[in-house]
């Protein structure tokens, strides 16, 4: 299934799609889409045929939301390809660095992204997101995917002045509002022939910036599933962005970051894309 949400922030509706793009509604058998239905409700909703759900009208379905209401915890996984990690300066890790993005930075995936008033050196990550689907805590890998709800497309926008040269943590350069854009679906794993490799990529103002693939990764979908719940539960609901392929602004040469009236479009093979337009917060 590709689970999803649609309609003006604060207004949104529950819907899927169906298998000629189309959105229906949700709504009369789940009030959202959140860790409760993640964690209960999938079996009912996949039970549904999604021709006899109603058409949602294109005025409705103008803004598509983050398919997750209500997002518990915004974990990110740092370094997680050896060639991203190669531009950044850093060594290859020996174990998945790990910290938060604060929730109050998602947004929907087609929302403007909206620079702080200060930022001079905002970034693009294009990355996969994990969604959790139960309660994961102590997993192993090989249990891991059990806990999974699905996939998506994750914007880990960044403003690496904040991130790399103030003193503290990277949480202040990653969790500034709207630099969380995630969607447009939740893709559950049944639909996804291989999460191993899956491409992705992001343009800049149509210019190509970032190609990878999951097949690259240092620790893999299931091992961050695993690894991650070693020091915290997981619950229905929570995201795990598992970091980014090579081509971010900060490793260019001379390095390139986002200005106002930027167009930025990404997405990963069978999971959507996203649009985002630059702006800047003037109170």
């Amino acid at each position: 299934m590709k689970l999803l949400r649609y309609g003006p922030k604060g207004q949104e509706k529950p819907g899927v799609l169906d298998d000629q793009g189309r959105i229906r509604s949700l709504a009369g058998h789940v009030a959202d889409i959140d860790g409760a239905v993640l964690a209960t409700g999938l079996d009912a909703v996949r039970a549904l045929d999604p021709a006899s759900l109603p058409l949602v009208p294109d005025a409705e379905a103008a803004r598509i939301a983050e398919p997750v209401a209500r997002v518990g915890k915004f974990l990110c996984i740092g370094l997680n390809y050896s060639d991203h990690a190669a531009e950044a300066g850093q060594p290859v890790p020996g174990e998945p660095i790990l910290f938060t993005k604060a929730t109050s930075a998602i947004m929907g995936p087609n929302d403007d992204i909206v620079l702080p008033p200060t930022s001079a050196k905002s970034d693009w990550e294009v990355e996969l997101g994990v969604v959790i689907g139960k309660e994961a805590r102590y997993v192993s890998r090989e249990q891991a995917l059990d806990h999974v709800a699905g996939l998506c497309v994750v914007n880990d926008l960044s403003e690496r002045e904040y991130q790399l040269e103030r003193a503290g943590q990277w949480d202040k350069g990653k969790g500034c509002d709207t630099f969380g854009p995630f969607g447009p679906w939740l893709v559950t794993l049944d639909e996804i022939a291989d999460i191993d490799a899956l491409g992705m990529w992001l343009d800049v103002n149509g210019e190509r910036m970032q190609t990878g693939n999951s097949a690259t990764m240092i620790f893999d979908v299931p091992y961050l599933v695993h690894y991650v719940s070693q020091f915290m539960s997981l619950q229905p609901g929570d995201i795990i962005s598992t970091g980014t392929p090579p081509g971010v602004g900060m490793g260019k040469t001379p390095p390139r970051f986002l200005q106002e009236g930027d167009i930025v479009t990404l997405g990963i093979d069978g999971l959507g894309e996203q649009r985002q337009q630059v702006t800047r917060y003037r109170g």
